[in-house]
């Protein structure tokens, strides 16, 4: 019998809003497949969006449990896209889990890969103001052999990349692999690998790469060290950002908290959470897939003086631990079923590592134009001071999808 062989995930996740690079990508456009198959797709991805929220909102709550004064802050696209595509290779049992903790449960298989493929050509977009560029690399060892569907259906439905790979020697793989992932975000996304187990012989790596300019920039000018208040007793100075305008805002008396959407150009927006002062418990708990459609519904457009911070924060996960308390286990162990990736080998996934990392200010496109001024109507201004523990959501709005999710209780953090 073989000793179990080692694959590897590891996920990164950027969201910056400064320094547009010029486009160098291009992207396959959805037109391959028939106008009734692309309904049908749409419908698909609009639930598996709808799934992929629940997903995102059970995960943030299990990590904040388990660390409720850290910053978190994750792209729920980026795990659910990569273990989907790990799932063409896993049968049985192995298959249930995943499909059972990841929301694609009733799903036909079918259904679910189409689905992703609508998502990820749809999301994927390239613009002077806006970058979305969703990846998935798969790093293969010679002696693995895999499965010709496994690799054709990973290369044609998520449009991944294969790289050969000779994971014997660990410590030049190791970097190899970096500098590719590095090469892929731009720069920005460094050393995602720490290490690579001993055995490993497949390592999958989706990632995120998203750069965008607000519609109505903040004017440095503006922003001033102010206070942010982490907890009763503590505070920390942060450079507090300063934008007055037109912008959706409401208020949940349900969950005790002020809802605030910014948009960026194109169809990506951000909305803050703001819970009032000792509710951000029952924030966390009140987070279901249907609070977002009821979120939308409290807001309307209002003057508003916007006080945000500035800040630049990453948070790296341990999913393997993370998605075994959520009942995912299988995968990671030695009589998990991935043998639709490869009948001769005894394979698990030693590692499951995610990366994310968000940076936020006031600039766009470095020496572009300003958006100019807005005509605002005569009322008096709203004040949303984002001054203590929030969440974030950056969405896009006609799939529409969760991008990345954060709970950010210490903007000064790392």
């Amino acid at each position: 019998m073989n000793l179990p062989l080692g694959l590897a995930l590891f996920l990164g996740g950027l969201l910056t809003t400064e320094g547009l690079l010029k486009p160098n990508v291009s992207r396959i456009s959805y037109g391959d497949l028939s106008q009734v198959q692309g309904l049908k797709a749409k419908r698909v991805a609009h639930e598996l969006a709808k799934r992929n929220m629940e997903f995102g909102f059970k995960l943030l709550k299990k990590l904040a449990s388990s660390s409720s004064r850290q910053n978190i802050f994750f792209s729920p696209m980026s795990i659910s896209i990569a273990f989907s595509m790990l799932s063409l290779g896993a049968q049985d049992s192995t298959l249930d889990e995943i499909k059972q903790g990841f929301n694609f449960r009733d799903m036909p298989e079918r259904d679910l890969h189409q689905g992703f493929y609508y998502l990820i050509h749809k999301l994927n977009q390239e613009k002077r103001d806006i970058k979305l560029e969703i990846g998935n690399i798969l790093f293969l060892d010679q002696k693995l052999k895999p499965q010709r569907d496994f690799l054709r259906e990973t290369k044609n439905v998520y449009e991944a990349e294969i790289v050969p790979t000779n994971f014997q020697e660990l410590e030049y793989t190791q970097q190899q692999i970096n500098n590719h992932i590095s090469q892929k975000t731009q720069g920005l996304i460094k050393n995602l690998i720490r290490s690579i187990d001993p055995g490993t012989v497949m390592l999958l790596a989706n990632y995120i790469f998203f750069q965008a300019r607000w519609q109505h920039n903040f004017d440095p000018k503006e922003t001033k060290e102010d206070n942010f208040f982490v907890d009763k007793g503590k505070s920390v100075k942060v450079p507090m950002m300063f934008h007055g305008g037109m912008y959706d805002v409401g208020y949940d008396d349900k969950l005790s908290c002020t809802l605030l959407e910014i948009p960026y150009h194109g169809n990506i927006t951000a909305t803050f959470i703001l819970p009032d002062k000792g509710k951000m418990k029952n924030l966390e708990e009140g987070l279901q897939v249907d609070i977002f459609g009821r979120w939308k519904r409290l807001m309307s457009k209002r003057v508003v003086n916007v006080f945000l911070p500035r800040l630049h924060i990453s948070g790296t996960y341990d999913l393997k631990t993370t998605l075994s308390q959520l009942g995912i286990s299988k995968i990671f162990e030695e009589h998990g079923d991935l043998t639709r990736i490869s009948p001769y080998r005894s394979l698990k996934v030693s590692e499951a590592v995610h990366k994310a990392e968000l940076k936020m200010d006031e600039k766009g496109t470095q020496g572009a134009a300003g958006s100019g001024a807005q005509t605002l109507p005569m009322e008096t201004p709203q004040n949303v001071r984002i001054n203590r523990p929030f969440m974030m959501m950056v969405y896009e709005k006609f799939t529409p999808s969760m991008i990345f999710l954060g709970k950010i209780t210490n903007p000064a953090g790392k």
